[in-house]
């Protein structure tokens, strides 16, 4: 059975940061990119970054480049998303994902629906 389960989220200050992790079981890293995407109230879910351990590759929106670092931890099935100098307009639910296939991972972000497994989702609230 595919589990995907995200951690970490809370309220920060604006400047601040937080370590999301997503902890997945049921498949292995070797087989699946790993995204996270993020929804806020009243917007769509977009793609913040994703990683692909078998090629060691990592992408990342604009919005987010400079500031957020994704990493895996293949001996424990985690990925890491640190989020640093937050900015209010980061508040949201945060969603890791599972992908079958490591190809274009930059265009990943775009694609969704792409992602077949996804986790229950992280808040994330900054404040300004």
């Amino acid at each position: 059975e595919v589990r995907i389960v995200e951690s970490g989220g809370g309220l920060v200050p604006a400047g601040g940061s937080l370590r999301l992790s997503c902890v997945a079981s049921g498949f292995s890293f070797d087989d699946y990119a790993i995204g996270w995407f993020r929804q806020a109230p009243g917007k769509d879910r977009e793609g913040v970054s994703a990683i692909s351990s078998r090629f060691e590759s990592t992408t990342y929106v604009d919005s987010v480049k400079g500031r957020f670092t994704i990493s895996s931890d293949n001996t424990k099935n985690t990925v890491y998303l640190q989020m640093n100098s937050l900015k209010p307009e980061d508040t949201a639910v945060y969603y890791c994902a599972a992908r079958s296939g490591h190809w274009n991972l930059d265009q990943s972000l775009s694609n969704i629906w792409e992602y077949d497994y996804w986790g229950q989702g992280t808040q994330v609230t900054v404040s300004s």
